[in-house]
């Protein structure tokens, strides 16, 4: 019972809140408005049309200049810096480089795009047949080496050492090791090469000498990519100082390596201010042509849809109802799908012979070669490589021709061999010495085969022109006939080098005339009495030989 009444007692005050409560009142009925009948717009005046532009370049104006890489410390792989160390290029290491080179940035510059941008753009078959190229044609024929040494008379000595250094410079793949590095240089802006010898200590300084690199002690060459590098420390106090803004040793991939031991070859170097932002790498030459390449692929896809859409058949026909949406269109849609059906040379086309008419566009499309060679060509322009070269495409027109092209990009990168390429090839091989034999030897010397090869029928032509010119040479008494066979000894390119000097040829009995085979010479001049042979002896007399001298001078002035 006393259950019921507790209940009682609370049902009670929630009946009395619930007669409390308002009475919800009706929602008011919303009348319906008549929407505005449209009218035209009203056409701009001269003076709307000059307020809405000047509005428009002030908005334009205020608008923030956005860069597309700012200048900032470089993002580097993860294990690059050892745990617990900071890279030279952090922004607490250099205060207020990155904000100072900002300030020289505008709309047509920016900053170090990064590796990872770069890579990708390795893989476009531009940039790649910019760095492989330029990289082959770099080394293309080698090095060559020779002999300072002289002997008593001062034609050069052979040197035996000079074939086992050949054989270790193709072992160890010097060359290749240096190509790779200049495509790397291309690719990155930067190419290194480690120098590995068995139980040195990479922190310190390279000393090229017998004490520190131990014969039979060099284990390779390797070119390093630049995304595996970083400063360790440079000199950013002294301006006056030869190592300011170098390097004095990198991080590789989590270890200390001192810089003499990592040979770093940047062949288009940055100002000082821009070369923390790019990890101490110069301009990568993928970077300077990206604008060209962009250009190029625009050009090139622009002329393969116009190719592909550049004719273009209209059917002139009554669209009112469609236009009007009086009609779902389906009828006119379905005659374009019937048209488009059975459009083919064999095909019946229908029409109607009031309402409709076949018309066919067609953009012309002379002069669209040479925009596109135009384009392709600008991409030469930036990297300096000739058109025939880069792309393998002859030069059209008349007497048209690229040799002049190419002689100047040969005679270019051979100024870079000598400039960027020279010295640390001679450091490898002065290592490589010291690796075959524990000493370097100072007549030994090297330098970069000519890039320019002349043909098989032009080198014939020379040598006939110097045979030419040694006969006329002996002819005036000017040199001696052991001298011209020195020169043709010491000659590479004149068929007879290595011959014996002084093993002269005997001259026939029939020949001491100065002719070939007994013929009477070009004048006509009659022939000498004075006898050359001196039977008792077996040679020739020192004042015979006078007297042919005088008579072979005085034959050739009467002719």
């Amino acid at each position: 019972m006393s259950c019921w009444l507790a209940l009682a007692q609370v049902m009670q005050p929630m009946a009395k809140r619930d007669k409390e409560k308002p009475a919800k009142k009706a929602k008011p009925k919303i009348k319906a408005k008549s929407l505005p009948v449209p009218t035209a717009p009203a056409k701009p005046t001269a003076a709307d049309r000059s307020r809405n532009l000047a509005v428009a370049r002030s908005k334009a104006a205020e608008k923030p200049v956005t860069q597309r890489f700012a200048i900032k410390p470089p993002d580097l792989m993860p294990g690059v810096v050892p745990d617990g160390k900071t890279s030279a290029i952090a922004m607490d290491y250099a205060p207020g480089v990155y904000d100072f080179a900002s300030l020289s940035l505008g709309a047509d510059f920016q900053g170090f795009p990064g590796y990872p941008y770069l890579a990708n753009l390795a893989t476009r078959a531009e940039y790649r047949a910019f760095a492989s190229t330029m990289a082959s044609e770099l080394f293309r024929e080698g090095i060559k080496f020779s002999s300072k040494a002289v002997d008593s008379r001062g034609t050069a000595e052979d040197n035996p050492k000079i074939a086992e250094l050949e054989k270790a410079v193709k072992e160890f793949n010097l060359l290749g090791v240096f190509q790779t590095a200049a495509a790397q240089e291309c690719f990155f802006g930067r190419g290194q090469i480690s120098i590995n010898i068995k139980g040195a200590n990479d922190t310190l300084p390279l000393v090229i000498a017998p004490q520190t690199i131990k014969q039979g002690k060099l284990t390779s060459f390797t070119a390093i990519e630049a995304m595996w590098t970083t400063p360790n420390a440079y000199n950013a106090i002294d301006p006056t100082a030869t190592d300011f803004y170098k390097p004095r040793s990198w991080f590789l991939l989590g270890k200390e390596v001192h810089a003499s031991r990592l040979l770093t070859i940047i062949t288009r170097p940055l100002p000082d201010m821009l070369k923390p932002a790019y990890n101490f790498s110069g301009m990568s030459l993928s970077q300077l042509a990206e604008p060209y390449v962009n250009n190029w692929l625009r050009t090139r896809q622009a002329v393969s849809d116009l190719i592909n859409n550049f004719s273009i058949t209209a059917l002139k026909t009554n669209m009112a109802q469609m236009l009007q949406g009086e009609c779902d269109g389906s009828d006119i849609l379905s005659r374009a799908d019937f048209f488009t059906l059975t459009r083919a040379n064999r095909g019946l086309m229908l029409l109607d012979n009031e309402g409709e008419e076949l018309v066919q566009l067609n953009t012309p499309l002379s002069g669209l070669h040479e925009l596109q060679a135009q384009a392709q060509e600008h991409q030469c322009s930036v990297t300096r490589i000739p058109a025939m070269i880069l792309t393998g495409i002859s030069p059209t027109g008349m007497n048209a021709s690229s040799e002049g092209e190419i002689r100047s990009f040969y005679d270019w990168l051979s100024s870079q061999q000598e400039s960027f390429w020279y010295h640390p090839l001679e450091i490898c091989i002065q290592i490589l010495q010291l690796h075959l034999w524990g000493e370097i030897d100072e007549t030994i010397t090297f330098e970069f085969n000519p890039l320019w090869q002349v043909s098989a029928l032009d080198a014939a032509t020379i040598r006939v022109n110097n045979a030419n010119a040694d006969a006329v040479y002996l002819d005036r008494s000017v040199v001696s006939p052991e001298e011209t066979r020195e020169r043709l000894a010491a000659d590479p390119d004149s068929g007879y080098a290595g011959i014996d000097v002084e093993d002269l040829p005997e001259v026939p009995e029939e020949d001491v005339d100065g002719s070939f085979g007994g013929a009477a010479s070009p004048g006509g001049g009659a022939e000498s009495d004075v006898d050359y042979d001196t039977p008792e002896t077996g040679r020739t007399d020192e004042r015979d030989t006078k007297a042919k001298t005088r008579t072979r001078t005085n034959r050739h002035e009467d002719n």
